[in-house]
């Protein structure tokens, strides 16, 4: 592999440890992980804690803005994705 390559796959690799150990420190069942600002503009996403959940089907099914969604309805949104339900 070439220098630029190994360099990029060390950073790819050192952003999933990062994201694995936060997602074990909070103890979050789900996969966490940033978007790159292409996704974030194409999902008109203009605020950072904007929370969008996605079926199975890559169907947006939930979303809410800053203030918006508590941990409750979170982990309700959660738990009808893993129950194959619409959240919405």
């Amino acid at each position: 592999l070439s220098r630029a390559a190994m360099t990029a796959r060390r950073r790819k690799d050192n952003a999933r440890s990062r994201f694995y150990y936060h997602r074990q420190e909070r103890g979050h069942p789900w996969p966490v992980a940033v978007a790159p600002r292409q996704l974030l503009a194409a999902l008109n996403v203009t605020i950072q804690s904007t929370k969008i959940a996605f079926d199975a089907e890559g169907t947006i099914t939930y979303r809410e803005g800053m203030g918006q969604g508590d941990d409750a309805a979170w982990r309700e949104v959660f738990a009808d994705l893993a129950a194959g339900e619409n959240p919405g």
